[in-house]
C-alpha cells in the first residue's frame, strides 16, 4: 500500500487526506514528511485560501509508527513531529475533519489545527501512558491550552476516552457533523473567500493577540494592521461594492 497525502482543491479549500492504509493513517517518518510538503505546497499556492485536513476512512489517525518509536532517538522524534509543527505554524486558516479515530499522534494533530469538526464516529484517545510512552509533539501545550488543566488530565493522566459527542461538549471539537468533510470544506471557504493576506495577517494577530494581559495591548496591534487594512485595494472594491447594494436597496 502507497503512503500518501492527498490534495484536492475545492473553491480554495485545500483538502489533505492522509492516507496509510495498512496502519489506519498511523503517523510514520514518511508520512509526517509528505505532510510538511503538502502544506509548504498549499502555502505557496495562491489558488489556497484554507486547509482541511482529514484521513482516509475510516480512521483519522491511529497513532505514530510504534515499530519506528521503539527504536527512535530525539533527533527522530523530532523528524516525526516536523508535521504537526508544519501544521500549527501553517500561516493560513486550518480545520481538522476527524472522520473516525484520532489516537496519540492523530490526536495531536488534530490539536495542531485551528479548528476541529468530528463525524459521528469519531473518537479521541491520548493513549500515551498505558502505552508506557512519555506524550510528545507538544501534546501537552495544546492539551492544556484547548482543553484546560483539569480536562487535559482527564485525558492524559486518567485516559479518557472520548466520542464525537463528549468531545463537542468538552470543547475538544467546535461541532459534530454527519459529513464532516463536506462541512469543514463549507467552513473552510468562508475564510478562503476573504483576502488572503488579510486572513494571513488576522491568524497572526490572533495567535500574537492571546498571549496578551490586556485589551489595550491587543489595540496597539490591531490598530496598525486595521490601518493597513483600510488602505488595501480589496478594502475600497468591497466597500463599494456594500455601498452599492445599500443605495440599490433604498430605492
Amino acid at each position: 500500500m502507497v503512503t500518501d497525502v492527498r490534495t484536492e482543491i475545492t473553491d480554495r479549500v485545500a483538502v489533505l487526506t492522509l492516507s496509510n492504509p495498512e496502519r489506519r493513517n498511523a503517523m510514520n517518518l514518511e508520512l509526517s514528511a509528505k505532510l510538511v510538503d503538502a502544506l509548504r505546497s498549499a502555502a505557496a499556492d495562491d489558488a489556497v485560501g484554507a486547509v482541511v485536513i482529514t484521513g482516509e476512512d475510516p480512521a483519522f489517525c491511529a497513532g505514530g509508527d510504534l515499530s519506528e518509536l521503539a527504536t527512535a532517538d530525539p533527533e527522530t522524534l523530532r523528524t516525526v513531529y516536523s508535521g504537526f509543527l508544519a501544521v500549527a505554524d501553517f500561516p493560513l486558516p486550518t480545520i481538522a475533519a476527524v472522520n473516525g479515530a484520532a489516537v496519540g499522534a492523530g490526536l495531536n494533530l488534530a490539536l495542531a489545527c485551528d479548528l476541529r469538526l468530528a463525524g459521528p464516529r469519531a473518537r479521541f484517545d491520548a493513549r500515551f501512558l498505558p502505552l508506557g510512552l512519555h506524550p510528545g509533539g507538544g501534546y501537552t501545550w495544546m492539551a492544556h491550552r484547548v482543553l484546560g488543566a483539569q480536562g487535559a488530565a482527564a485525558l492524559t493522566l486518567f485516559g479518557e476516552v472520548v466520542d464525537a459527542a463528549e468531545a463537542e461538549r468538552i470543547g475538544l471539537v467546535h461541532r459534530v457533523t454527519e459529513d464532516v468533510v463536506t462541512a469543514a470544506v463549507e467552513l473552510a471557504g468562508r475564510a478562503a473567500a476573504a483576502p488572503r493576506n488579510l486572513v494571513r495577517t488576522t491568524k497572526a494577530t490572533l495567535r500574537l493577540t492571546a498571549g496578551m494581559a490586556t485589551q489595550a495591548e491587543a489595540v496597539e496591534v490591531e490598530v496598525r494592521a486595521q490601518a493597513e487594512s483600510v488602505r488595501s485595494p480589496e478594502f475600497a472594491e468591497r466597500l463599494a461594492e456594500l455601498q452599492s447594494r445599500i443605495s440599490g436597496s433604498g430605492r
